[in-house]
């Protein structure tokens, strides 16, 4: 039986639990196939200019500013479908769903994601996430700025952050400090795009697949206390999962 002092386990969900660069380089595959290579280049330019305005990957709005000059393809009227049922629960990394069982155990898990407002929360329902944390969810545009919300939503002694993004889990480990253990998980771009830069302060728990932290958390429970050592996964392990 979980505890008061059980910690809140806070995933994310692009290239934490779910290949996203995968579904985006279908989207660009399909986007080519149905029209042309430079309309797919148009596509993402749309898309990259709309993050820039909003802080929010919003495939959706994307498209809807793509449609402008393609009025007359009947193609683009499937477009959104394309994206709104993708199989995501096929995208799912391996054990990742076992890793969320077996922190569950532990403490709440909660889905904490960034995203717009209505395609963020459909892709989680579609890969199974919604239900594997029992509705437990949290959709916002910036997760550092989100975290008084967090908290009220759901109040614990202490909280885990798993995530992709560096930069990000040293931002929340300064507004929180020893209150938040942080754990990169080196998958996707963001991760990548990282390896060659110094950031402070480093994540307290490194592994380089989500499904490696069932390595982790048997042998490091004290690694996800609110003073407990920084761990990585032993180089032995990793290919384990």
């Amino acid at each position: 039986m979980l505890t008061d002092a059980a910690p809140v386990w806070l995933f994310d969900v692009d290239n934490t639990l779910l290949d996203n660069d995968r579904f985006a380089a279908d989207l660009g595959a399909h986007l080519a196939t149905t029209f042309g290579v430079a309309q797919r280049d148009r596509y993402w330019a749309l898309y990259a200019a709309l993050r820039e305005e909003t802080g929010v990957a919003d495939y959706l709005a994307a498209l809807q500013r793509f449609r402008v000059g393609l009025e007359d393809e009947p193609a683009l009227l499937q477009m959104g479908a394309f994206i709104l049922d993708y199989p995501f629960a096929e995208r799912l990394y391996p054990r990742a769903l076992d890793v969320v069982a077996r922190c569950r155990e532990r403490g709440r898990t909660v889905v904490f994601s960034d995203g717009d407002i209505v395609f963020q929360p459909r892709k989680i329902v579609r890969a199974g996430l919604w239900d594997a944390f029992a509705g437990c969810v949290l959709v916002c545009v910036h997760k550092e700025l989100a975290l008084d919300a967090m908290q009220r939503r759901y109040p614990a002694p202490h909280y885990v952050i798993v995530d992709d993004k560096p930069r990000l889990l040293a931002a929340i480990k300064h507004a929180m400090g020893e209150r938040m253990t942080t754990v990169l998980v080196r998958q996707g771009h963001y991760a990548a795009e990282a390896e060659a830069s110094a950031i402070e302060p480093a994540p307290d728990v490194v592994v380089d697949r989500i499904g490696d932290l069932l390595h982790v958390i048997p042998a490091n429970d004290a690694a996800f206390n609110s003073r407990g050592p920084a761990a990585e996964v032993p180089s032995a392990a990793r290919g384990a999962t």
